[in-house]
């Protein structure tokens, strides 16, 4: 009931999907950019549109007595951004312990802007073998493009140019790292 209201609800606000549905056991679904709360809702339409059910990743404070309820039945895991928790390890082991699962990650790591990626996704796909399929949310043209799968190598800057080639076809809003990428060619994630 609820994945059809959403799917009817993303037809009706004129979104779509465009681009290759990967049908794979495992995944990390990165999407970008992450720009309002409207992301969370958006995401929401895709999964029955697409018939495949993805998991969330989302800040731990959002996980109250009295809504975190809501968001686990939404697929949702929370995220302790403190450093006593690893969380790459966390989830790879879940990764490791399911034959079947599919979680998005959002790799800015906040809706503001960002001059680099995070790189935990990355980290993840690569322990757990996993690989990681890009998606953007096309604002003005309310679309939700995918990707093709990337699987990654441990060259964090050769596994990388093809997600970042992709996301510059997205339109709308620009973020720093990807501006900086556009103009310099150069992918910059060390700290």
């Amino acid at each position: 009931m609820l994945s059809a209201l959403t799917r009817w609800l993303f037809k009706v606000a004129g979104w779509q999907v465009v681009g290759p549905v990967p049908h794979l056991p495992k995944g990390i679904w990165a999407v970008a950019p992450h720009t309002t709360n409207w992301d969370f809702l958006v995401g929401l339409g895709v999964r029955p549109t697409i018939h495949i059910w993805i998991q969330y990743l989302a800040k731990s404070s959002l996980f109250t007595w009295y809504s975190g309820w809501l968001f686990r039945l939404l697929g949702g895991k929370p995220v302790y951004r403190d450093k006593s928790h690893n969380l790459v390890d966390a989830i790879v082991a879940i990764f490791n312990q399911n034959e079947q699962l599919q979680i998005c990650i959002a790799p800015e790591g906040t809706r503001s802007n960002v001059s680099k990626l995070k790189t935990g996704f990355y980290y993840i796909a690569l322990k757990a073998h996993v690989p990681i399929i890009p998606v953007g949310f096309d604002w003005p043209r309310k679309l939700v493009i995918i990707g093709k799968p990337i699987y990654v190598t441990g060259n964090y800057e050769t596994d990388m140019f093809p997600f970042y080639e992709f996301f510059s076809q997205v339109h709308g809003i620009r973020k720093d790292w990807l501006k900086k990428w556009e103009e310099t060619g150069v992918i910059d994630w060390k700290s």
